[in-house]
């Protein structure tokens, strides 16, 4: 993997080697700290011709600056301090990471009057350089000139700021869910023929060093437990089944936990069903909602959260042999209701539909959350910008959208109804997998809360957003790890205790 930068909290103090980012406002310009690593004026001089005027992203530099030992002096604005919120500073420092290059020596001076008196500005825009500087390159040999952000070699970054140590303080905790999101990342991007079922199973269970409980049951297990919808997806594929219980316990003694299920489908051809070949290699991400709750995981047990949290994880692989599931076969699923399977790549509601019902009959959580690549119909709906939010909880449903605006992985409500809900009922069992041409998202979210039962519950369709989506100033990487922050922002605001 690429060399992760170090991060240090320094006062204020005139550098004398490397290169140096000043942060530059707006309305504020620059500090008297900033202008003291430009005795000669040269970049003061540059700016004007530079047409530099502090507005957010934008940036000016000098190499071997006059006066100085520096190879670089960077100005970088900030936009208007008074607009900028936790996100903001991390696309900040966002784009520092982006304008790294090769240096070894990076101090970046965060000094803007009122900017971060609890020194949160300045751990944001640590965590952002962080998130930026993510590359998976686990299999080049040859490492280097191609990479978009050539952050490749081991880079120190001393941040200075007012308040140093609370800014190392605040960057503990944002730095556990820096790896959690990289938990997520390493997941999706992982190929398929490194990370089955059993693989991404071992992988959870390396979870167990930071205190997370972790189960994993077979497929003799589940099929005790009646998951004939589960391990329907998963007997086409040689590579057995699993599914993963991770129990963090940070909250009070007997309280009820928050639930997380996420979809684990390591590699999807569709089954008999079978997708395109076109695009059929992105279907290694198809776990992206397995991944999303090992990473938050990851993040809740390494920041110590209070809070009582179970993940579920079904992990399955969704292959095609003479043993694979058939169109029109009718599955029981652990809850007792049957199955009519009209289409084998309709396969994350079977997957979920018994991780879910498990979940809910053995936890009784205080509430139940599924994330899942489900369907290319919410991108059709909502692009790949937002993550679509189904919700029987209007009161859940509405801290799920405001955490979404606080780290921007975006959430938008769709809707559910009786009308759609009609539109799953078969002839032939009592339900079938797949409803008409319109609606398909919304199909699949109703076919989900028949397994729910009276949970207060809420489903992400996050197949826009977790892989293969728009690159962002703290994503260059293919899988995203949306979702961690997510998640981790609505337990912090809202369920600890």
């Amino acid at each position: 993997m690429a060399a992760r930068p170090t991060i240090a909290f320094a006062k204020f103090a005139t550098v004398k080697k490397g290169t140096v980012f000043l942060i530059s406002a707006e309305e504020v310009g620059l500090s008297d700290v900033a202008k003291a690593h430009d005795p000669a004026g040269t970049l003061i001089r540059v700016l004007p011709a530079a047409d530099f005027s502090g507005k957010f992203g934008t940036s000016a530099e000098i190499f071997a600056p006059e006066g100085t030992t520096l190879d670089r002096l960077t100005v970088i604005g900030a936009g208007k301090v008074s607009a900028l919120d936790e996100y903001g500073w991390l696309k900040l420092g966002g784009h520092i990471a982006g304008l790294l290059r090769k240096a070894k020596e990076i101090t970046v001076v965060v000094d803007l009057p009122g900017a971060e008196p609890d020194g949160a500005a300045a751990a944001n825009v640590a965590a952002g350089i962080l998130l930026r500087a993510y590359s998976f390159d686990k299999y080049k040999t040859k490492k280097g000139d191609d990479a978009r952000d050539d952050v490749r070699t081991p880079v120190k970054i001393a941040i200075q700021s007012a308040n140093p140590a609370a800014a190392k303080k605040a960057f503990a905790e944002l730095e556990a869910v820096v790896d959690g999101v990289f938990v997520a990342r390493d997941l999706v991007n992982e190929p398929a023929n490194t990370l089955g079922p059993v693989e991404f199973a071992e992988r959870a269970k390396q979870l167990e060093v930071l205190g997370v409980k972790v189960e994993i049951l077979t497929e003799k297990e589940m099929k005790k437990l009646g998951m004939g919808s589960l391990l329907g997806v998963s007997q086409g594929s040689p590579r057995g089944a699993r599914l993963a219980v991770l129990q963090w316990n940070g909250g009070k003694a007997k309280e009820k936990p928050l639930a997380f299920v996420g979809k684990g489908v390591t590699f999807d051809t569709g089954g008999n069903s079978i997708k395109p070949a076109s695009g059929m290699e992105d279907m290694k991400g198809d776990m992206g909602g397995a991944a999303a709750v090992t990473g938050l995981l990851h993040a809740l047990a390494a920041r110590k959260a209070k809070a009582n949290v179970v993940g579920i994880l079904g992990l399955v692989e969704n292959s095609v042999d003479g043993h694979a599931q058939r169109p029109g076969d009718i599955v029981t699923s652990m809850s007792g209701q049957t199955i009519e399977v009209l289409n084998t790549d309709a396969e994350g509601r079977l997957v979920l539909a018994d991780a879910l019902w498990y979940c809910s009959d053995r936890f009784q959580p205080r509430l139940m959350i599924n994330l899942a690549t489900l369907t290319g119909a919410i991108m059709v709906a909502l692009g790949q910008h937002h993550a679509g939010l189904f919700s029987n909880d209007d009161e859940l449903a509405e801290q799920l959208l405001r955490a979404g605006i606080a780290t921007q992985e975006k959430l938008w409500r769709m809707p559910l109804g009786s009308e759609y809900d009609k539109l799953i009922d078969s002839k032939n069992a009592d339900m079938k997998n797949i409803g008409g041409r319109y609606g398909g998202a919304i199909i699949a979210a109703q076919f989900l809360q028949r397994f729910v039962k009276d949970t207060s519950w809420a489903h992400l369709d996050i197949a826009g957003t977790a892989m293969s989506a728009p690159a962002s100033e703290i994503n260059q990487s293919w899988g995203s790890g949306f979702g961690v922050r997510l998640l981790d922002r609505l337990v912090r605001d809202y369920y600890e205790s």
